[in-house]
């Protein structure tokens, strides 16, 4: 999510993104609209997600997100 390789440009943008896919935001949208992934980022991004599946918590987060959003 941290990407490196573009000098960290759209970190903020990349947790979002993650917490998008896990039910906790409505989307990856930032306060500064500029901000946004970096090039090839998303596919970092999915790359890593099925690449580490165990290092995930997205079970943790399914089993507590409706008491967190109530």
């Amino acid at each position: 999510f941290f990407d490196v390789a573009n000098g960290f440009a759209g970190c903020i943008a990349g947790i979002h993104e993650i917490l998008h896919r896990q039910g906790l935001m409505s989307g990856r949208w930032c306060l500064d609209p500029h901000e946004e992934l970096s090039p090839g980022q998303m596919d970092e991004i999915n790359r890593v997600c099925e690449a580490y599946p165990h290092l995930a918590d997205d079970e943790f987060v399914t089993e507590h997100l409706d008491e967190w959003m109530a």
